[in-house]
């Protein structure tokens, strides 16, 4: 018997290509429920109470109800759709009317808004030369048995993309499936503060009455109880990197007697001023550590900071490290490569400069030089932390204005500090304490506002 052909191979379910709206929540980081719940709102708008027409205040946001009049587009300077609203609390023929005006529509507009339809209208209500009008209101088209809103209706932070309705669909579904069960012990939470999920409820969801400028102002309890959240999650956080940043290791980093410190300190040609010389001590006793450091140095321009970072690098390379300068710009850089080349060169010192401008045979001969740990100091931009860029003991970073680093750059920055730990003490020196341990931190850093 012949045999039976095999059976057709299943076609592969082509992906669900996503939808703009989603798309852009993605952008807004919205891809958890915790996220939609923790979205809060901007503002707010009432949409809990109609205003009757003949009590609208120019300028002032409110809701009308009324039934349509009439509707026509004219030409009034351009092409113009207006209807003319009457209130439905008022009688027929002397009831109080309200102009909207759409200077863009649709043809469908025209149809949705025709004479006879109860709309429920919300903007901003302003005097024009035919009365009250509104410009391009909200409008829903509604019957009498239509109720209001039972909250304030929330205003989240969005994009072109996401419409409001979408987003608050969105938060709605988010806010129902998180998982807000309260976190912190019984009692330590302030007085008079409401429970985490209670809060976020309250606040994506505001009851009618509540004082709009407490929600605004965020000064309402609920508000309060989520800062007060996020307050205690990053002085835990805090808490946390400071325990891990003291169970690193880092090398021991010591200036010996007559040493390139002292050889420094001795062929400025100035002394220090007290400032300085206090802080060159304190970044000693920090770098004499087994752990790694991570200071803060500040000062006006012209203060010696320059000095000071000269100082810490020499301690470094004393102890046969390699030290790294980082700056924003390659004119700053620039200029501290040329001060660490007058001060430490003279004393046998190599000094390499990297920049994403140095290009081809000169910057091959720079990479070799800092890759065989013949240049002790490396200056330069971010080309400093590049994938070729390889130390051979990189001890010490020094960033200047550290602020205008992203921080992917200032952590690639400490990659390098760890893998030039790893690789080991100079040769002949004893192992540092850290040693190739993986929890090496490196002597990280010294940064400069």
């Amino acid at each position: 018997m012949p045999e039976a052909a095999p059976p057709p191979a299943a076609k592969p379910t082509p992906p669900k290509t996503k939808s703009a709206p989603q798309k852009a929540m993605e952008k807004l980081g919205l891809l958890r429920d915790i996220d939609l719940a923790l979205h809060l709102p901007l503002r707010y708008e009432d949409e809990t109470r109609l205003t009757p027409m003949a009590q609208l205040h120019e300028g002032e946001p409110a809701q009308v109800e009324g039934v349509v009049v009439d509707s026509q587009i004219e030409m009034r300077g351009r092409r113009q759709l207006l209807v003319r609203l009457r209130d439905v609390g008022e009688p027929e023929r002397h009831g109080a009317t309200l102009l909207l005006r759409f200077l863009n529509f649709y043809p469908s507009q025209q149809k949705q808004m025709s004479a006879g339809t109860r709309l429920r209208v919300r903007g901003e209500a302003r005097v024009g030369f035919f009365g009250r009008e509104m410009v391009h209101p909200v409008v829903k088209v509604v019957d009498e048995h239509t109720p209001l809103a039972q909250a304030l209706t929330p205003v989240y932070p969005s994009s072109a993309q996401l419409p409001q309705a979408y987003l608050r669909k969105a938060v709605a579904a988010g806010l129902a499936r998180a998982d807000l069960r309260e976190l912190l012990p019984a009692g330590s939470v302030p007085r008079g503060l409401p429970p985490l999920k209670e809060a976020l409820h309250f606040l994506h969801h505001p009851p009618p009455g509540v004082p709009l400028h407490t929600l605004e102002n965020h000064s309402h309890p609920a508000w309060q109880r989520l800062k007060f959240e996020e307050l205690l999650a990053q002085q835990l956080s805090q808490l946390q990197a400071q325990r891990e940043r003291a169970a690193l290791r880092a090398p021991v980093l010591k200036a010996g007697p007559g040493g390139l410190h002292e050889q420094l300190l001795a062929a400025l040609p100035f002394g220090l001023t007290g400032a300085q010389q206090r802080v060159a001590e304190e970044i000693a006793q920090d770098l004499a550590l087994p752990r790694p450091m991570h200071r803060l140095l500040q000062g006006d321009v012209g203060s010696g900071k320059t000095v000071v970072a000269a100082l810490a690098a020499a301690v470094a390379i004393d102890s046969g490290w390699q030290c790294a300068l980082m700056a924003p710009t390659e004119i700053l850089a620039e200029q501290h490569f040329r001060k660490l080349v007058d001060c430490l060169e003279p004393l046998g010192v190599g000094v390499a400069w990297l920049t994403g401008r140095r290009k081809g045979k000169g910057r091959r001969q720079m990479l070799e030089r800092v890759a065989s740990g013949e240049a002790s100091l490396v200056c330069g931009t971010h080309a400093v932390i590049q994938d070729d860029v390889e130390f051979r003991r990189l001890a010490l970073a020094i960033v200047d204005e550290q602020h205008r680093f992203g921080v992917l750059q200032r952590l690639a920055l400490r990659r390098k500090l760890a893998e030039g730990i790893d690789a080991g003490p100079p040769q002949g020196d004893a192992a540092p304490s850290g040693g190739s341990d993986p929890r090496s931190g490196g002597a990280w850093g010294l940064l400069m506002p």
